[in-house]
């Protein structure tokens, strides 16, 4: 389908890609792969035509539609979010339009045997047919289904694109690329901004996508679970494998071992041929077996290996001086802004040595809380404290904000290094990857990456006893993140991050707070125990539409969780007034749950069956999301209550 031939990039003396070829076919999905600044996103963007090569040539043939998600874009503004993402349907609603008017206009005509006529009769038809073929369920319905699953709650698809961050304007860009059904999809870090469950979600979906994709992503989870094929960028040169990630990371490994011994093999040979040479140069009577060896050498194909960049973090953070016992700890707290309450009620205590994870939807508190930790955030109701002598190494989520633009790379960390260190600051950033004339570059120039390591390194110049980190590996490429992740295994103080990494989080934490409808629930175990729990629950909330069947889980497990606990409850021989008041509000819940299932499996019956007006599926649609709002809510609380009773 595309075609990259002989493609060379070079900025003055440096070469960024050396002729490089590689085919992209239909139904290719590719994960693109490489350190940062090894040219992954100038791909992409000379595929989409917005970037010219310095020689070579990008071939892609006519009608093909392609759908470019950049790393990096502008706000939106001017319009609502369904507006915004509805913009996606143009071209639909234009066809739709012209078809209005041709259909009006042969009602008007009465030639009917001219040649204009019946080249609006062509029109007509043509205008029908790609119609047809691109019109499916409502744009409206498809448009809320995809920002939904995208993390949008439905309340907010009417409020403006500029009171959303980059971060959430950048998922209305790849709701409209989703939308508008590329056939190749061109992806630039898609999960920096996404929380896990809407990562799930745009898994689901590109898994079942039928076109061709180029991504770019350090989710090692991510690209094993939507790629096919692994394209790696290394010092100027591709090497192509028809395999998802983590068995390109073993073939990998096995042609450079292979590599490396026929080159050391040859290499041998090579050597005792010109020892024999040297040898027997002068001796006539071996001259013919001298030149004959000398011709062997001339010709001799050398062996070269892949030679791997070996530059990467080296990370090790300053031993932590000892706190209390408690490092954080918040009662009955509730954060907000203004008038508007974030999350209430919350029961949280991070002790010294733990590593703590914050996770949940975008805009459910997460930074919230962190900025709460750091002072910067009073309660507005509950208490919020820092532990006796904790000392707070702080990454924020948006660089943009904390660094200053004007300043160079070393003033950065001049500006608040105090004593010693200020002799071992070229060290720190040499161990960060900038050397040289780097260390002079002003904070403005400096891509996602190079920012989110500077970041890092300002947080080696105390000793912290405890690091709160906001999303720390955004723009990170894998084998940093891998380095900074072992660097954090081995850190001996207290770790609260936010991330919706799961790979980086995966044997990194061992405790979860969970953040979602204004509450946060404590998760003891990893994140991999965390996902598997909420899987089924995200799934049929997410896939509602497509999977009715299996949207009955939802009932079927809560039925499960009821039965088993009514009969461990209902045992137990001696109530107290306490218990009573409990088993009560259970008996509640029970029936509110039994309501909400029927009303729920009633709306799947409507669902089904053929052909409901639009406005009256949107209804539908919107009432039961609002009812599995309410089942998740009672089910929650109700195995709360039910656990209670049996402990």
């Amino acid at each position: 389908m595309i075609s990259i031939n002989s493609l060379t990039v070079a900025y003055g003396g440096f070469t960024l890609l050396d002729d490089i070829n590689f085919h992209i076919s239909e139904q290719d999905k590719i994960g693109l792969v490489g350190k940062n600044g090894a040219g992954k996103s100038t791909i992409l963007k000379l595929i989409c035509g917005l970037q010219t090569p310095t020689s070579g040539k990008v071939s892609v043939p006519s009608g093909v539609k392609i759908g470019y998600l950049p790393q990096i874009m502008e706000h939106h503004r001017g319009k609502s979010v369904i507006d915004e993402a509805m913009t996606a349907f143009q071209e639909m609603f234009d066809m739709e339009a012209e078809l209005d008017r041709i259909t009006a206009e042969l009602a008007e005509r009465t030639d009917y045997e001219s040649d204009a006529y019946q080249r609006l009769i062509v029109s007509l038809n043509d205008i029908n047919d790609r119609l047809s073929i691109i019109r499916t369920d409502s744009p409206q319905v498809l448009a809320e289904r995809t920002l939904i699953g995208l993390g949008f709650k439905y309340d907010e698809l009417q409020r403006p694109t500029e009171t959303f961050s980059q971060g959430w304007n950048m998922r209305i860009e790849l709701a409209k690329i989703l939308l508008g059904k590329p056939d190749v999809l061109l992806l630039d870090e898609p999960t920096n901004h996404l929380d896990i469950e809407s990562i799930e979600w745009l898994e689901g979906y590109l898994k079942e996508y039928r076109g061709s994709m180029v991504l770019i992503s350090h989710d090692r989870k991510f690209l094993d679970n939507v790629t096919n094929r692994t394209v790696e960028i290394m010092l100027g040169h591709i090497h192509d494998y028809k395999v998802p990630y983590s068995k390109y990371l073993e073939l990998r490994k096995e042609r450079i071992a292979q590599q490396k011994a026929a080159y050391e093999n040859q290499q041998r040979m090579i050597e005792k041929t010109e020892e024999f040479i040297e040898r027997f140069r002068y001796k006539p009577t071996k001259s013919n077996q001298v030149q004959s060896r000398v011709k062997q050498l001339e010709k001799l194909e050398r062996i070269e290996v892949d030679l791997e960049d070996k530059s990467a973090l080296a990370v090790k953070f300053p031993p932590a001086p000892r706190s209390g016992d408690i490092a954080y700890k918040a009662v009955d707290l509730t954060l907000g802004y203004g008038t508007k309450v974030v999350f209430s009620g919350a029961d949280i205590e991070v002790r010294r040595g733990e590593k703590v994870a914050l996770v949940g939807r975008n805009g459910e508190g997460k930074t919230t809380l962190m900025r709460a930790i750091m002072g910067e955030l009073k309660p507005m109701k509950g208490e919020s404290r820092v532990g006796y002598n904790v000392n707070i190494g702080y990454y924020a989520q948006n660089q943009e904000d904390v660094l200053d633009k004007n300043d160079t790379v070393y003033e950065t960390l001049d500006r608040i290094a105090v004593g010693d260190i200020r002799l071992k600051l070229r060290d720190i950033l040499a161990a960060f990857l900038f050397k040289g004339e780097d260390i002079d570059k002003k904070v403005a120039v400096l891509s996602g990456g190079e920012r989110a390591r500077l970041a890092m390194a300002k947080l080696m110049l105390r000793p912290y006893n405890l690091l709160a980190l906001d999303e720390p590996t955004n723009h990170m490429d894998i084998l940093s993140k891998d380095i900074l992740k072992q660097a954090l295994k081995s850190y001996d103080g207290t770790l609260i991050i936010v991330s919706h990494d799961r790979d980086f989080l995966d044997g990194l934490v061992d405790k979860l707070y969970e953040f979602r409808d204004g509450r946060v629930r404590e998760f003891l175990g990893g994140v991999s125990d965390f996902l598997e729990a909420r899987r089924i629950e995200n799934l049929n909330e997410l896939e509602r539409h497509e999977k009715p069947a299996a949207e009955q889980s939802v009932a079927t497990e809560a039925s499960v969780k009821k039965e088993a606990a009514q009969q461990e409850y209902q045992s137990k021989k001696f109530i107290s007034k306490e218990e009573r008041k409990i088993r009560n509000r259970i008996s509640f819940l029970e029936k509110n749950i039994d309501e909400c299932q029927a009303r729920m499996k009633e709306i799947e019956g409507v669902l089904a069956a053929p052909s409901p007006s639009d406005d009256y599926y949107m209804e539908l649609t919107r009432e039961f999301l609002e009812l599995k709002r309410d089942l998740d809510s009672m089910t929650d609380e109700w195995t709360e209550l039910s656990v209670s009773i049996e402990s």
